[in-house]
C-alpha cells in the first residue's frame, strides 16, 4: 500500500462569482484513519469535499485522492472511493435491499447488504421504496451505499446530521468499523461530540482557511 496520504490538499482556492467558498486550505488526510473536518455553515467543507470527490474543479491549488487528481483521473478512483451523498442520487422507487445488492454487485468484495442493513437498522424495511422511507432511514441507507464495496476511502458529509441517537450510535459502530478494517474516512461534521469520538484527527475550517489543525 502506498504510504501516501489518503487526500492531501496545498492551497485550494475556489470561487463562485466574487465570494471565496475555498481560501488557500491546505490539509491532509492519512490512510486507514477518521479524519473530522469542523467549521460553521459557509466555512468551505462541503466545497472542499466536493473537490476532492471530483464533483468541481478548484481555482487553484492541488488535490490528490489516494495519489490521483479526483477530476482527471476519476474513472480510476471511483471503484476506490465511497461518496455519501447527502441528497438525491438514490432511484426513489428502489427499493432499500434490492438497491443495496445492486450496488453490492458492482464490487468484488462487498460488505453482504444484509448484515449492513442490520447494523443500521433498516432490516425491517428492505422492500420499502427510497421515498417512502423516512429522512433518518434515507440518509442510513446513502451511506450503506457508500460503504458497501468495501472502498479504501470513503467521504460522509454530516453522515449523522438529524438522526435520533440510537442511529447515531449504531453509524459511529460502522465509521468505527471502517477504520478498523483500514478504510480512511473524510467526515465534515458539526457535532463535536462526534468528532471527539471518532477521530483520530480533526481540522478546524473557517472562511475556507484552516484555523486549527
Amino acid at each position: 500500500m502506498s504510504s501516501a496520504p489518503a487526500v492531501d490538499i496545498r492551497g485550494l482556492v475556489k470561487h463562485y462569482g466574487s465570494k471565496s467558498a475555498v481560501d488557500g486550505l491546505s490539509l491532509t488526510a492519512g490512510r486507514a484513519q477518521v479524519t473530522a473536518i469542523l467549521g460553521p455553515n459557509g466555512a468551505g467543507k462541503t466545497t472542499t469535499i466536493e473537490i476532492c470527490e471530483g464533483y468541481r474543479r478548484p481555482d487553484d491549488g492541488t488535490v490528490r485522492v489516494l495519489g490521483l487528481d479526483p477530476v482527471r483521473d476519476a474513472r480510476e478512483l471511483r471503484p476506490r472511493v465511497g461518496v455519501m451523498l447527502q441528497s438525491g442520487g438514490i432511484p426513489t422507487a428502489a427499493r432499500a435491499a434490492e438497491y443495496l445488492r445492486v450496488m453490492a454487485s458492482f464490487y468484488a468484495h462487498p460488505i453482504d447488504p444484509a448484515r449492513l442493513l442490520k447494523m443500521l437498522g433498516l432490516e425491517g424495511c428492505g422492500r420499502t421504496p427510497f421515498r417512502r422511507l423516512s429522512g433518518g432511514q434515507q440518509q442510513r441507507l446513502s451511506l450503506a451505499a457508500a460503504v458497501v464495496g468495501r472502498p479504501e476511502l470513503v467521504f460522509l458529509d454530516e453522515p449523522t446530521a438529524g438522526l435520533d441517537p440510537q442511529a447515531r450510535h449504531a453509524t459511529w459502530e460502522l465509521i468505527e468499523g471502517l477504520r478498523g478494517a483500514g478504510t480512511a474516512v473524510i467526515l465534515a461534521t458539526h457535532y463535536m461530540e462526534e468528532a471527539e469520538r471518532l477521530a483520530d484527527h480533526i481540522s478546524i475550517v473557517d472562511h475556507g482557511r484552516l484555523a486549527v489543525a
